[in-house]
């Protein structure tokens, strides 16, 4: 039977910053524990991102025994970052989704430093945010992730997109959770399930992608040849969008590994 290998494992303690790679996530409710559970927002309380913003890609995020820290370019230190009594609702694509606001303090010298007004939400257990349910019939939720709790990557197919270009593109800039090698690039549009015992990653929806993936993930500017996404366009469109990488669901409580190996179930049409 067919296997990937973990690879590289993600984070992303606040949606659309500086992720963090590690050797092992464990999975709640939501997905990976403690993924996107903070975002940025305007005033009106609507997401930004680096669509808007690519230096966001400069502030690097932490989370040490549930608290969260925001390395701020031009702070001397990490800036410690705990939610407050304060509720708003906060827009995330076409959702909108119960929030605590963070304490005063750490927002505003996000602010200063981005030159726009912005606050910090939190995501509390007690908010549901449902995936879509054209696409997993059961009821689950999800973070302030796009839409799903996961997005898997393929080495393979990184490494294809890199010779189609004629240089190296770093995974980073696809933004995944999981990332993993095995069988031939874009496989990745063929699988439905991958399992390891009793735990299982469902591959529920390609994942489109935008002009995020030409945001350089440690300098927070734009490519000036909007790559790897032009060349993912000449090859990789499709009715819903321009696509690198799946989205998936879990099937509950869970630690993944780097080295963890997987089984491979494919469409029936493989």
């Amino acid at each position: 039977m067919a296997q990937l290998t973990v690879e590289q494992l993600f984070y992303y303690p606040v949606k659309s910053l500086h992720g963090v790679e590690v050797d092992a996530v464990t999975l709640d409710d939501f997905g990976p524990a403690g993924d996107r559970r903070w975002m940025v927002v305007d005033e009106e309380g609507r997401f930004i991102t680096q669509r808007e913003q690519p230096q966001l890609a400069l502030v690097h995020s932490a989370l040490q025994d549930g608290v969260l820290t925001l390395s701020i370019p031009g702070q001397e230190s990490p800036v410690p970052v705990f939610d407050s009594e304060r509720e708003r609702r906060v827009m995330v694509w076409r959702d909108w989704v119960k929030a605590q606001l963070a304490e005063p303090g750490p927002a505003e010298l996000l602010s200063d430093w981005l030159g726009v007004r912005v606050e910090l939400a939190y995501m509390p257990e007690s908010s549901v945010r449902p995936v879509d349910r054209n696409y997993v019939p059961e009821d689950r939720r999800v973070s302030f992730a796009d839409g799903f709790p996961f997005l898997i990557t393929h080495t393979a197919s990184l490494a294809a997109l890199s010779q189609r270009i004629g240089e190296s593109v770093d995974m980073r800039r696809f933004r995944p959770n999981i990332v993993v090698s095995g069988g031939d690039a874009f496989d990745e549009d063929r699988w439905v399930r991958l399992h390891r015992d009793d735990f299982t990653l469902d591959l529920v929806k390609p994942c489109s992608r935008c002009l995020m993936t030409t945001v350089h993930p440690d300098e927070g500017v734009r490519s000036d040849n909007l790559q790897p996404l032009r060349e993912l366009g000449r090859f990789r469109r499709t009715p819903d969008g321009v696509m690198f990488g799946v989205n998936a669901v879990h099937s509950g409580p869970a630690t993944i590994r780097v080295g963890d190996t997987f089984d491979i179930a494919f469409r029936e049409d493989h």
